[in-house]
């Protein structure tokens, strides 16, 4: 059964744990004026997901379904919220709008520029396009201004039935998920080229106060910090 905690104003972290392959997968609700979605899981989430955000707001009143890239747990059941919320949209960038969602989708996503911002109440979201960060052409993540929350998508990954928000350090963790990953099978899973450095600078800078996962333990404290530590992490495993 999926767990629910807020973690932070508004904020709540949808988590579903799949012990065969000790992953959580977690999805977030921004309940505002226009809730928004970010990430809808796999497909086969979508009915736990459905009761879950039931328990915060009415579903068919979500108006925005967000993620990263185009990925089945990204936005493996975002036709099922499109039929069931009929006023809902999709919203990603540029990219990810015209190589995939337009086609994918059941209708057109609203397409975000660089840096544009999308208010759905009292809370306004930008969104920091962040090609190959953490994989994908497509990739971009969300930033909440008010709370200064950002939607970090696998940036931060580590695996195990975990607690939903820690004030410790995600560094190591994150070192021994990403290193069993480059021994292995799933090895390239976090890519990293010549602007990879850039980017998490760049997202250091917004110096967010809460990191919200998607695989593992949300983060609140210096996210600035945070993110340096996982440059860190990257550089020493990934940038060889």
């Amino acid at each position: 059964m999926s767990k629910i905690d807020e973690i932070a104003p508004d904020i709540f972290r949808i988590s579903i744990f799949v012990p065969q392959i000790e992953m959580q997968f977690n999805q977030f609700l921004i309940r505002d004026d226009e809730p928004l979605l970010f990430t809808t899981g796999l497909k086969a989430f979508f009915p736990e997901m459905r009761e879950a955000v039931a328990r915060l707001i009415d579903p068919t009143r979500l108006r925005w379904i967000g993620f990263s890239h185009f990925e089945s747990d990204e936005c493996g059941s975002l036709n099922q919220w499109l039929e069931l919320a009929p006023q809902s949209e999709a919203v990603t960038g540029f990219v990810g709008g015209m190589v995939n969602i337009n086609d994918f989708a059941l209708r057109p996503a609203r397409m975000l520029q660089h840096n544009e911002a999308l208010s759905i109440g009292k809370k306004q979201l930008r969104y920091i396009s962040t090609p190959h960060v953490p994989h994908g052409w497509d990739a971009g993540l969300f930033y909440e201004e008010g709370d200064r929350t950002l939607l970090t998508s696998d940036l931060f990954h580590h695996n195990g039935d975990v607690e939903p928000l820690t004030t410790e350090s995600l560094a190591d963790r994150c070192r021994e998920t990403l290193k069993g990953f480059e021994q292995g099978p799933l090895a390239g899973y976090i890519p990293y080229n010549s602007k990879t450095d850039r980017i998490l600078r760049d997202l250091a800078e917004l110096r967010p106060k809460t990191l919200a996962t998607m695989h593992g333990s949300s983060f609140s404290g210096n996210g600035k910090k945070a993110i340096e530590e996982l440059a860190e992490v990257w550089q020493e495993v990934l940038g060889g």
